[in-house]
């Protein structure tokens, strides 16, 4: 998943980035108000995690920039404000969740996981799809007892249309998925292409996987229902 934290506070600001890029997710981190507009403007994030005090402005009024350009990214308020009016009007402006300073890394973690979970109508970290099981903390996928071994990437692109599923995703948003602002010095169109063709290999060795249907022109697509 690709994030965006928004913190002025450098120390945790760099902890909170260092930690979610060691759980294998791409964070971009701004510090202030006018970096994180620009960044919203022109990325798309799974997260946005924001910060309400900000030295150039005040962070409830990015909310109401991320749901116009960004609509499909999902919220979470950090802060260390006391006043319960400034979280209320926070979720009642589109966020999804809001954790009070100091917080453990664990919990934020968790927070996420259970958001995405209730946005794509998951209950569960396993996702079956026919015969297939998909861990998504341990990131495995099993076929009945079989475990598939999937590189890193692989498993990446595979939970992230699984986020997404019943759309279609192009290719550029998923390579922007995989490298983030890294995108324009390692992205080749072919090497999403090769990802799809070795997952296709790798579970289709078991059964065939009509689920993963392929968008000519445009992207990738899992139906699950």
């Amino acid at each position: 998943m690709r994030v965006l934290l928004v913190e002025d506070e450098e120390m945790i600001g760099r902890e909170i980035q260092e930690y979610l890029n060691g759980e294998s997710l791409i964070c971009d981190w701004s510090s202030n108000y006018g970096d994180a507009s620009e960044k919203i403007f022109v990325n798309e994030y799974d997260f946005i995690l924001l910060d309400l005090g900000l030295p150039d402005g005040d962070g409830l009024g990015l909310i109401k920039e991320i749901k116009e350009n960004s609509p499909n990214s999902l919220i979470i308020i950090l802060t260390a404000r006391s006043n319960v009016e400034d979280r209320v009007h926070g979720l009642e402006l589109g966020a999804d969740d809001y954790l009070a300073k100091p917080f453990s890394f664990l919990e934020l973690k968790a927070r996420m996981q259970a958001i995405l979970r209730r946005k794509s109508g998951w209950v569960k970290n396993i996702i079956n799809i026919g015969k297939f099981s998909i861990d998504i903390e341990a990131r495995k996928v099993y076929y009945l007892k079989n475990s598939i071994e999937l590189t890193h990437k692989e498993f990446t692109v595979l939970h992230f249309l699984l986020i997404h599923c019943n759309k279609v995703i192009n290719r550029y948003q998923i390579a922007e998925h995989l490298w983030g602002d890294h995108l324009e010095e390692e992205y080749q169109s072919n090497f999403i292409d090769v990802h799809i063709k070795n997952i296709r290999k790798k579970l289709g060795a078991f059964e065939p996987i009509n689920w993963l249907e392929t968008v000519r022109g445009v992207g990738y697509k899992i139906n699950t229902g």
